[in-house]
């Protein structure tokens, strides 16, 4: 019996809705305490539900905000009809089993299969624990027997719940909804308080709920009736249903305007019919399609902003997102890539909140998730931008992602990226989430240890933390064993290579014990026998060699017989003359190594070293590593 109730949940884990909290995982378990087989379903976990909300407002005897009702039963509606157009019924429909997300953005939660549904004994148990979470059933349900009708009932009684709880207690509201499986005399009741109290939006509660809450399933509307009551002959409005609604033929006239106009005519079509959202997915296809000479780029912000309004009004449509997203790509890259000064990146605070609301309603869309880190970087590439993208929100979708989608190598290096930009030469306001980072980071290297692009990524911001002082004493020699790691997969990759003994010489500067990892032979190899095999490869390239000094100078700094480490006299006297017309940065470091290593030396070599000092002399003139911050 669990392998047949495991088969037939497996199209649950094949469902993709942006409203419907997907399981990630179904596995059977063994329970020697009864001798039985579990099954157990994993989902994500989400703090806020619509029970909550509900009991929020009861406890204040206040209404509910009636545009975010109207928002939050389109998308409940919108899940629905697309549950039942798989012939797939929810069974289990509750207030809390309605999950927030975000604040306008919920997931339906907890599907059950028929396999277990028609269990009377598991049933029995999952409905006799609480007299409250029994009460959303509908009549035909209390014997086992579902139908889509049944997901009709409950949705009536949270609709009932939703429009009453100011002056309803739960205890009211569960009787109520009890007694309605015998008579309909409560309901109208309720309806006729209602309107007394002229709660918003009455005349469609009053016209819908008594056909939801017929005690024949025979006699109930189907969930395209709701819909069509509410949403098309009714005064709701969700962006999510929106485009459901709307898939007519886009009149001729527009059609015209958008395929022969030129931009400013596609412009003008969108704010003119700014709530069809086909019009806007029609528009801004065709400015995809237009060359970019004639494009007009870069946009000032006011035409950005026409693009970054129709995304806010119509967050739900995936599609009108993607492609909006495709746009603002074009258009703030070419800003990026002008050389006038008044051609900047356009920067709103809106944009940012609403590419981060957007992200977060479509989280199971990679390709949006991409692309929204694509253009988050080229906005943190603007220094007014700082301040606005460390507002409480990014850092922390960002750990959700690295956590979440650690395989997904894509996502992984869009987040990667977006953290340097966001973390090199900025001042970190608050660090709090920004530590939790560092773990995360490791968790991703070492999840893609074989991909050198990873590598260099990974490696450029664990340098930045280690920098920040975001990188705990503990995680020391995790992260020098991951830079070593980095460097001997590809030490033909200069930047991997750079930012790793960036990383390394951070580490061994503040901690002697990251030091020690760096020279105690590992499975690899010592930090040293590597460090020489990189001289060896980019002896030429000065940025290199002032990294792979800075860190040695670290090294010795810590041992009274710099000689005594492993590998170091390799390292001696008679290599200094590749130190001759080097940069000041690259001496001064070199020298303190050289230093150490004199002091150890016995005299007569001593004074061979000296000599050879006199032939590497050159001007201290400081390095400023291009594109890299300025190291102290």
């Amino acid at each position: 019996r669990g392998l047949f109730s495991k088969l037939s949940l497996m199209p649950l884990l094949k469902l993709q809705h942006s409203h419907i909290s997907l399981y990630r995982e179904l596995f059977i378990t063994w329970n020697s305490e009864v001798s039985s087989l579990s099954l157990c379903l994993v989902m994500e976990y989400s703090q806020g539900s619509l029970q909550k909300v509900i009991q929020s407002k009861r406890e204040k005897q206040a209404v509910m905000d009636p545009e975010w009702v109207q928002e939050i039963l389109g998308q409940v509606l919108d899940a629905l009809e697309y549950l039942h157009r798989l012939n797939i019924i929810h069974r289990n429909l509750k207030p809390s089993n309605i999950s927030l997300v975000s604040k306008n953005h919920c997931r339906l939660q907890d599907l059950s299969a028929n396999s277990l549904m028609t269990h009377r004994a598991k049933w029995s148990v999952r409905a006799e624990e609480d007299p409250f979470q029994k009460s959303w059933m509908a009549p035909e349900a209390l014997d086992f027997t579902f139908s889509q009708m049944s997901d009709v009932w409950s949705l009536g009684c949270i609709m009932l719940d939703m429009a009453s709880c100011s002056f309803l207690d739960a205890t009211e509201a569960m009787h109520l909804r009890k007694s309605l499986r015998q008579s309909s005399s409560g309901l109208k009741a309720v309806l006729k308080t209602m309107e007394e109290k002229q709660i918003p939006d009455v005349e469609t509660f009053s016209s819908l709920l008594p056909l939801m809450l017929q005690i024949s399933p025979s006699d109930r509307i189907t969930i395209k009736a709701v819909v069509h009551m509410t949403f098309v002959s009714g005064s709701f409005k969700s962006s999510c249903v929106a485009m459901t609604l709307h898939q007519q033929v886009v009149p001729e006239l527009i059609t015209s305007m958008l395929l022969e106009g030129n931009v400013a005519s596609i412009l003008e079509a969108m704010e003119k019919f700014p709530s069809r959202p086909e019009v806007q997915l029609k528009a801004i296809k065709r400015l995809l399609q237009i060359p970019e000479d004639q494009l007009g780029l870069p946009w000032p912000m006011e035409l950005v902003e026409v693009v970054v309004t129709i995304m806010k009004q119509h967050e739900r449509i995936l599609d009108l997102q993607l492609c909006a997203c495709s746009l603002l790509l074009r258009v703030l890259g070419q800003a990026v890539l002008a050389q006038d000064a008044e051609a900047q990146v356009p920067l709103d605070s809106s944009m940012i909140s609403t590419l981060l609301s957007i992200m977060r309603s479509h989280s199971d869309s990679d390709q949006l998730i991409i692309q929204g880190y694509s253009l988050l970087a080229i906005i943190s590439s603007q220094e007014m931008a700082s301040e606005e993208l460390q507002k409480p929100g990014l850092f922390e979708l960002i750990l959700e992602h690295l956590d979440r989608f650690s395989e997904d190598r894509d996502i992984c290096l869009s987040a990667l990226g977006l953290l340097w930009s966001l973390l090199v030469d900025v001042a970190i306001v608050n660090k709090a989430p920004v530590v939790k980072i560092t773990a995360l980071v490791m968790q991703v290297l070492d999840t893609h240890p074989a991909d050198a692009e990873m590598a260099e990524a990974g490696c450029a911001v664990l340098w930045l933390l280690s920098l920040l002082g975001c990188m705990s004493e503990w995680q020391f020699e995790k992260a020098v064993m991951l830079f070593l790691q980095s460097i001997r997969l590809s030490q033909e990759r200069v930047l991997l290579v750079n930012n790793a003994y960036r990383g390394l010489a951070s580490l061994a500067k503040v901690s002697e014990l990251a030091a020690f990892h760096v020279v105690v032979p590992q499975e690899g190899g010592s930090g040293l026998n590597l460090l020489q095999e990189t001289y060896q490869l980019h002896k030429d390239d000065p940025e290199v060699v002032e990294n792979l000094c800075m860190l040695l100078a670290h090294l010795t700094s810590y041992s009274e017989d710099p000689l005594a480490l492993p590998g170091s006299d390799d390292w001696g006297p008679y290599s200094q003359p590749w130190l001759k017309g080097r940069e000041g940065e690259l001496v001064s470091y070199a020298e303190k190594v050289f230093l150490s290593l004199e002091a150890a030396l016995p005299s007569p070599e001593r004074e061979l070293l000296g000599a050879a000092e006199g032939e590497a002399a050159a001007p201290e003139v400081p390095i400023l590593l291009e594109g890299q911050p300025h190291l102290p």
